[in-house]
């Protein structure tokens, strides 16, 4: 998947081409035009230069192409996904819903430009869950092994790899690194799509051993990104107390080789990835909660909704359409004639 020219070697000995290919002809023969040569600099395609078959099969990258989370919830597992059930559920499984009334009106809080975190969060800690638990082998690379790179110091089990984590403990380390760091919502869908695109282009697997190291690589990638004021590797040192500075150096600059730089990801890819954890969340009974209208947010409704009014006005204004007042804002004075109601 990705550059069939790269020079990039991935750790834990694959690389982009095979061994035998790097060798010449023969004594006296000519070389081949089309073999790849040894110089990095000569074999590093551009991004823009990727071959148009790969990107329709990159879900990180084509819009329509589906995530693989939503693939990977769908097989059938013997035993299922088991949670806690939320008060919001009654004893025969229907969801209780909250109803608007005069005096309160109930909205979904959570948009595709504001999402909200601790759903958003609660859905790429489930996408993830369906990433290890239903993982197609267990291809992994020594960076991302908790075994060589431990996170505390305490290292790890002898049956580290052996056990799938559950949702809620998935769910718990990457909240942890959220509120600590302080990230947004945002940030939590485009760590899932460079998570997405990492199993792509290092044809891995995430595993029991490997998940936390991979989700870390991704949100180190993701804060410097997408958020304006990006979180230091030292910071996330004071946050995982037990590992060095030049351990995450490391990882993130291996996380980079693997996804081959590409760090682009097209707001409709963005947006594709945010409805698709949103019908993750309906079909694990994973609800968005309504939260009341406040009059602070009701305020920025009404002056968004003017500002949409008024350019639509003037667009139509242009075309050479008229548009037609409401009758409060008329004038007596300028009213041809005056309605006597009896």
């Amino acid at each position: 998947m990705g550059n069939k020219h790269s020079c990039c070697v991935y750790p834990g000995g694959r690389s982009g081409h095979s061994a035998s290919s790097q060798k010449g002809g023969g004594t006296g023969s000519e070389p081949n035009p089309e073999e790849v040569s040894e110089d990095p600099q000569c074999n590093l395609q551009h991004i823009s230069e990727r071959e148009p078959d790969d990107l329709d099969q990159d879900p990180s990258l084509h819009p329509t192409a589906g995530p693989l989370f939503l693939t990977k919830s769908k097989q059938v597992i013997e035993n299922g996904l088991v949670r806690r059930r939320s008060r919001s559920h009654l004893e025969d499984g229907r969801t209780l819903k909250k109803s608007s009334s005069c005096s309160t009106i109930y909205l979904d809080d959570s948009t595709v430009s504001q999402p909200n975190l601790k759903n958003t969060i609660k859905c790429v800690a489930l996408a993830i869950y369906y990433h290890i638990r239903n993982r197609a082998d267990n291809r992994i690379l020594d960076i991302f092994d908790e075994r060589l790179h431990p996170l505390s110091r305490e290292g790890v089990p002898p049956d580290y790899d052996r056990h799938n984590p559950e949702h809620r403990h998935i769910y718990k380390f990457v909240r942890t690194l959220f509120n600590a760091a302080q990230l947004t919502a945002e940030c939590a869908i485009i760590t899932l799509v460079y998570l997405e695109r990492l199993l792509t282009y290092a044809d891995i697997d995430m595993t029991p051993g490997t998940w936390k190291r991979i989700v870390l690589g991704a949100i180190i990638l993701a804060s410097k990104v997408w958020d304006d004021q990006a979180v230091w590797n030292v910071d996330y040192c004071q946050i995982l107390k037990d590992i060095s500075v030049d351990d995450m150096n490391e990882l993130e600059r291996q996380y980079l080789v693997m996804i081959q730089f590409n760090i682009n990801v097209p707001s409709s890819v963005y947006a594709k990835y945010y409805f698709s954890l949103r019908t993750l969340a309906e079909a694990n009974d994973l609800t968005f909660p309504a939260e009341p209208l406040s009059k602070e947010r009701a305020q920025k409704l009404e002056a968004m909704s003017r500002i949409c009014e008024g350019k639509y006005a003037e667009q139509l204004c242009r075309n050479g359409h008229k548009k037609w007042s409401s009758l409060d804002n008329v004038h007596a004075a300028s009213r041809r004639s005056v309605a006597i109601l009896s």
